[in-house]
């Protein structure tokens, strides 16, 4: 007989994983679910500045507009 000692390996199916790769997958959809509620939130606060901005020149119009009505009775008060 030899004096190598005889070693039976059994594997009892395929390894399994630690978990890591779902935290990993949890991590990226937490990460993707931040990024989406960021940019739609950029998204909408620059939408409130645009309107903002587009009501503000309404109200400067009427404003002008006014003015010119005025301008037009006054002159046409001054010509009576």
């Amino acid at each position: 007989m030899s004096d190598e000692p005889n070693v039976t390996i059994i594997k009892d199916g395929e390894p399994r994983s630690s978990g890591g790769t779902w935290v990993i997958a949890i991590v990226l959809v937490i990460a993707l679910i931040v990024g989406v509620m960021f940019f739609m939130n950029r998204s909408e606060s620059s939408n409130a500045k645009d309107n903002a901005i587009a009501e503000a020149a309404k109200d400067v119009g009427n404003a002008a507009q006014d003015v010119g009505d005025a301008a037009q009775k006054a002159a046409k008060d001054a010509t009576k």
